[in-house]
């Protein structure tokens, strides 16, 4: 996929996320833990959502339904293996969870290296689970246990999701130390405690998960995209515009706000929504002692990792220096040559660390997205941009944010694809 961007026009308007991906994913494997009907409501549309409900219906789940809302049904797993094609996405790891629950053994068979999934792998060893690595594959046998309390080495999104599953189905008591705490890992919380399996400690890092013999039906709507909104609410703000963004999960947004503002970017977080007014030019504050702003990934409620690529792209229509520190990703920064392309000052530092200095205008180039989480940040300069930008393999950003770009053509954004 191509994109021509026309930048410089303000956005105005409404603007609706999508389901979180994340959660969808994590909860199309929850679904497949019980022979009961499952309904997702709110469900994304993406690329990878779509690729895990094929995979599911690959194990023999069936699946009805559309229009943002399906059922899932596993009455059989038929299948006791997933293959590379099914593993492309780390998200299909999730599927591991049922396969183990209801067929006891589970082979996993992978075209990456094994360190992508240490710690997961290290998690399911320590609930006692067989855990048999070979060049190309990994064997799974399940086990039951009573009571178990494992430390996470990091703090993973994924090996928590499928440690609380396997907990939920296989464990009667289970408690996980340095556990994730996004939003979609609570809301994957909040549904097996919908299902039968309750569990303490969502939104900390800390859970408590008492297992279920067997787990039952559920009906859930999927919470908004955090990132997606957060997102649109950083073009709103270089491009000019007046946008509401209707969001209706406010706790979600944890410090992203707040750390925005040290960028000059005001967002009105209300239960309702989100409020994104006309900024007439942004200035950097917070000062400290070599920067006048310092911006810091970290595990949540820290800021995220995914907004990265969006925070460089307004510290440079910023006045003020601000020093962006991915410090959870290696390369995740590699990205600002293209920025600089466009005119940006920006010293790369190192793999982790930019140094931008704002507020310097962009034109527009041609350049291709390296990836999902850096997509939402090159289209966000092409829209700040003067003149035309062209983005080859723009398809990226449709793998997790569904229908972003018509949504952005709604609020007045010049995004072609051709």
């Amino acid at each position: 996929m191509r994109l021509r961007i026309e930048g410089q026009h303000a956005l105005n308007g409404v603007y609706q996320p999508a389901g979180n991906p994340n959660a969808a994913q994590a909860l199309i494997a929850a679904a497949m833990l019980t022979d009961a009907p499952v309904t997702l409501r709110n469900l994304p549309r993406a690329r990878s959502v779509d690729a895990m409900l094929e995979a599911a219906a690959a194990l023999g789940a069936a699946i009805t339904g559309g229009d943002g809302s399906v059922t899932i049904q596993a009455s059989h797993i038929n299948r006791r293996v997933l293959s590379p094609a099914e593993t492309d996405g780390i998200g299909a790891i999730l599927l591991l969870a049922p396969l183990l629950t209801r067929r006891q053994y589970a082979r996993l068979e992978v075209d990456f290296t094994l360190n992508r999934i240490r710690t997961h792998l290290e998690a399911m060893r320590d609930l006692g689970i067989d855990v048999v690595t070979t060049a190309n594959a990994v064997e799974f046998n399940a086990v039951k246990w009573k009571h178990k309390h494992i430390v996470l080495t990091q703090a993973s999104v994924t090996a928590t999701a499928v440690v609380m599953m396997l907990a939920a189905s296989l464990g009667e008591e289970t408690l996980i130390y340095n556990a994730a705490c996004e939003p979609h890992v609570q809301q994957l919380a909040s549904a097996l405690t919908q299902m039968g399996a309750p569990i303490n400690g969502a939104g900390s890092n800390v859970l408590h998960i008492f297992g279920a013999q067997s787990l039952g039906e559920l009906d859930i709507t999927i919470i908004p995209d955090h990132i997606e909104a957060a997102s649109v609410a950083v073009m709103t703000a270089i491009c000019g515009g007046r946008v509401q963004i209707a969001y209706t999960d406010a706790p979600a947004m944890g410090v992203i706000p707040k750390i925005f503002r040290r960028l000059g970017i005001q967002m009105d977080v209300e239960e309702t929504g989100i409020f994104v007014p006309r900024h007439e030019f942004l200035t950097v504050s917070n000062r400290e002692e070599d920067v006048d702003s310092s911006i810091e990934s970290a595990p949540w409620y820290g800021f995220p990792s995914d907004l990265v690529a969006v925070a460089t792209v307004a510290a440079t229509q910023a006045r003020g220096t601000s020093l962006i520190h991915e410090k959870m990703f290696n390369n995740r920064l590699l990205f600002v040559d293209k920025l600089k392309a466009m005119g940006a000052q920006i010293v790369l530092c190192d793999p982790h660390r930019a140094i931008v200095v704002g507020k310097t205008p962009l034109r527009g180039i041609y350049m291709d997205s390296p990836d999902v989480r850096a997509g939402l940040g090159l289209i966000a300069a092409a829209l700040a941009a003067e003149g035309v930008s062209i983005i080859d393999n723009a398809q990226a950003v449709e793998y997790i944010f569904a229908g972003a770009l018509q949504k952005l053509q709604a609020l007045n954004a010049a995004v072609e694809i051709v």
